[in-house]
């Protein structure tokens, strides 16, 4: 089975296309979200594995799992995202992305990589505030009762490392288009 890594959107595949050029890839390595991507993805299934064994031999389950396990799907969300991003394999109506000149697909991709990168620095932005508001009022998570900063202050960083990605991709697409 082939490294994810290698993925036709990979600019290290050696695909070449107008939007995606193959000598250059992200100089950040994949590797961080997808080692982020296996080590949530065990924890999400221990502990809902511990939870199943728990109700099946005491009639009761964790409190605390649900809690934990709505956290770590949104980590790993935003983890998915940023690597989908730097791969150039996010979602995007191929339809539109597709067709038409280099010219066109190219400025189709500045616009897209132009456009995640302020909605990601605007969810930083603003989600910043709400972990200040969680710290400054003294919110407590429902399930185990930790400050629910603790849970919402990844958000930020998480958006930011996308808005990064992305920031990274313009630029990629920018020095490709530049050359002759």
């Amino acid at each position: 089975m082939s490294d994810p890594i290698d993925s036709p959107h990979d600019a290290r595949a050696g695909v070449a296309t107008p939007d995606h050029p193959a000598d250059e890839g992200p100089r950040v390595p994949l590797r961080i979200e997808d080692w982020l991507t296996v080590i949530v993805m065990a924890l999400l299934a221990l502990i809902t594995f511990a939870n199943v064994i728990a109700r099946y031999f005491t009639d009761q389950s964790f409190a605390w799992t649900e809690e934990f396990s709505i956290f770590l799907m949104i980590v790993l969300t935003l983890v998915a995202s940023s690597a989908a991003v730097a791969r150039h394999s996010h979602i995007r109506i191929e339809f539109f992305a597709d067709a038409g000149s280099p010219r066109r697909r190219h400025l189709l991709a500045l616009w897209g990589a132009a456009a995640m990168v302020l909605l990601f620095l605007l969810m930083a932005g603003l989600s910043v505030r709400m972990v200040w508001d969680h710290y400054s009022y003294d919110e407590i998570s429902p399930g185990l009762g930790v400050p629910q900063w603790w849970y919402s202050m990844w958000l930020p960083i998480l958006s930011l490392a996308i808005a990064l990605r992305a920031l990274g991709r313009f630029n990629r697409l920018r020095r490709a288009g530049s050359q002759p």
